[in-house]
């Protein structure tokens, strides 16, 4: 039973995201402590090496360092618990519901523990100092710091979402565009606020070293805003069917909408027609109805005519599924034909001819006549 349980995925889950965060952590940690090894006041820096002045290849070592880090780790532990190794990345996923909130919680209390463990280990294993927490440079306001986070942030998780949790041809190599998405948000916010994006990657360093600094808010409330314009934006052009603006851009017919008539975009654009109907007040149900009768009165109609002897040329007898038919070579018009759709299913009488009767039909040679 334990082997088939959601507590024993829960709990793999949990194992590979604290051993994933770890690993990412203590290597980004690791080549934070060399390329902060020549600090003047090794004691009082930090990540953004505000102490020792502005130099760009160690703004670059550390940028490097984090973003190859994520890269090399999600890539590796994506199928075991997703990679998330970030708190806002677990907030945006459990808000576009590609995590349970029971899952995100394990994932959350895995990321803490996950930074906590890198930090000892790097504090333990290097002889140089501890210099791996982050604070805001000189010059940097508390305002400055919260929206520098919260833009770089907002990049790294829409990259998550749109790489990953869109599934596409490339999905598999999205820890590439993810570790990249990192790099380039480092080399802007090392110098500034240390480059967190992180709440769980901040928290670490400061238990371990004891050293809450005042601004160490910043790095929660910053990430977090990021996390919402993340999500707010993905939200919005999913609402806006953003499959349909360029499709078939991947090469891949079965995520693209336009050829794949299963998609998940057609399915809600059908979801969205049997609504409308419904609320016309047409139903699923006497749609069928009507045209197993519109089938009947043909079987009959044409029955009785091959009995008389005459011509029956009935017109085309009108189905739901012609909609269905043009929406699946079409899917751009998938909403305009309601209205005609509804029309004709108000009015199913005007799918039949009148049948002539065979007295009066101007086929039928009387013997009068002849």
């Amino acid at each position: 039973m334990w082997m088939h349980s959601e507590a024993k995925n829960l709990f793999v889950a949990a194992l590979g995201e604290w051993v994933g965060t770890t690993m990412f952590l203590f290597f980004a940690f690791a080549g934070t402590q060399v390329a902060n090894a020549g600090s003047k006041t090794p004691a009082a820096a930090t990540t953004t090496n505000a102490t020792a002045g502005f130099d760009p290849v160690v703004m670059l070592y550390i940028a490097v360092s984090f973003g190859f880090s994520l890269m090399v780790n999600v890539w590796i532990f994506f199928r075991i618990s997703g990679g998330l190794f970030n708190p806002a990345v677990t907030l945006a996923l459990w808000a576009v519901r590609a995590v349970s909130a029971k899952r995100a919680i394990v994932l959350f209390l895995s990321q803490i523990v996950g930074s906590i463990t890198a930090s000892a280990l790097v504090l333990a294993l290097f002889p140089t100092q501890f210099n791996v927490r982050t604070t805001l440079s000189e010059g940097t306001s508390l305002p400055q710091g919260v929206f520098i986070e919260a833009f770089m942030t907002a990049e790294l998780v829409f990259t998550i979402l749109m790489l990953a949790k869109e599934k596409h041809k490339s999905t598999f190599i999205a820890p590439v565009g993810i570790g990249l998405a990192l790099f380039v948000a480092e080399l802007v916010g090392v110098y500034y606020t240390g480059g967190s994006l992180n709440p769980a990657r901040s928290l670490g360093p400061c238990i371990v070293t004891g050293e809450f600094d005042q601004e160490h808010w910043v790095y929660w409330v910053g990430p977090g805003i990021g996390a919402l314009i993340a999500i707010g934006f993905y939200q919005f052009i999913k609402m806006l069917e953003y499959e349909m603006a360029n499709p078939g851009q991947d090469g891949d017919d079965e995520n693209d909408p336009t050829k794949n008539p299963n998609h998940e975009l057609r399915e809600k654009q059908r979801e969205a027609t049997m609504r409308i109907l419904t609320s016309l007040g047409i139903d699923q149900q006497s749609q069928q109805q009507q045209q197993q009768q519109s089938q009947t009165q043909w079987s009959s109609s044409a029955a009785r005519s091959a009995e008389e002897g005459t011509h029956y040329h009935p017109s085309p007898v009108i189905s739901m599924d012609d909609s269905d038919h043009e929406r699946r070579h079409n899917p751009g018009v998938a909403l305009s034909t309601v209205q005609s759709m509804s029309d004709h299913v108000a009015s199913p009488t005007t799918a039949i001819h009148d049948i002539p009767s065979g007295r009066n039909s101007p086929h039928k040679h009387s013997d009068q006549s002849s």
